[in-house]
């Protein structure tokens, strides 16, 4: 296998239901995380569309294999464009639905995908669910929160530190299906042999801070007891919402995932 990808969530110790909803599949190269937000039952409702509606569009796209071409003077490759039109595509799916069905207005979710390839990592989000990187002993965000608390630290008006104990945390400036349209952040980021990546709710950022995260990660033998204990950590700070968690790590760069090999006989 090129990645091992161990995920999961937790409805923690506050909420009834879970609104989150994660996906991931190693042989494709694909992780998501999704959550939802709205009324009764409304938001896992927005982060289920989400999270299938972004899964059915790419592997749709991906069996286009003529179509899998980096485009001369484009700025990102092809799949990190259709990582972005998937989920444009969720975003009007949990709209339309919402304007359908009464007890499904203002429904919404937030949500950060990745689209692993050999050497480099397509990503794309809306909202304030993240994904972090461990690289030999730096841990980093890579994604940047759409919130007004972010806001607030880009303006000076917090610190991080600061802004941990703010009112104002859960307040996203973006999400899925709030509006007809959406402005997707999409990047790529180079990926090297043994990184790791997290991909996670706010249910888990919210409880632990980055170096209480990073020593967990650091000091688990596997990844599948990594995440038992992000999740089992986030519990016992209060388990405030829903914690999801996926973790994926590159292990043999000498082969190619399906996708990296699509790519490569298209081109």
């Amino acid at each position: 296998m090129l990645l091992e990808i161990v995920s999961a969530t937790d409805t923690g110790l506050i909420r009834n239901n879970n609104e989150d909803y994660i996906a991931s599949d190693a042989d494709l190269g694909f992780a998501i995380v999704a959550d939802g937000m709205g009324g009764y039952q409304a938001g896992e409702v927005a982060s289920a569309i989400a999270v299938t509606t972004v899964i059915a569009e790419l592997e749709m796209l991906l069996t286009k294999k003529a179509n899998l071409k980096r485009q001369p003077n484009h700025h990102y490759h092809t799949t990190t464009v259709w990582l972005e039109q998937a989920v444009i595509k969720a975003n009007q799916i949990i709209y339309e639905t919402a304007m359908q069905k009464q007890m499904y207005q203002g429904m919404g979710t937030t949500v950060v995908a990745v689209l692993f390839h050999d050497d480099f990592l397509s990503i794309a989000h809306v909202g304030d669910s993240r994904l972090y990187r461990l690289r030999a002993n730096k841990f980093c965000q890579i994604t940047k929160d759409h919130s007004v608390l972010q806001e607030l630290i880009d303006c000076g008006y917090y610190s991080r530190e600061q802004a941990r104990k703010s009112p104002n945390k859960h307040l996203v400036t973006k999400a899925l299906g709030i509006g007809e349209q959406v402005s997707v952040e999409i990047q790529e980021c180079s990926l090297l042999h043994e990184d790791i990546y997290l991909l996670c709710s706010d249910g888990l950022s919210d409880m632990l801070d980055d170096d209480e995260i990073h020593k967990l990660i650091k000091n688990a033998e596997t990844l599948d007891q990594a995440v038992k204990d992000l999740v089992k950590a986030a519990n016992d700070k209060g388990g405030n919402d829903n914690i999801s968690v996926v973790l994926a790590t590159l292990l043999e760069p000498q082969r190619k995932s399906k996708l990296a090999q699509w790519l490569f006989h298209s081109s």
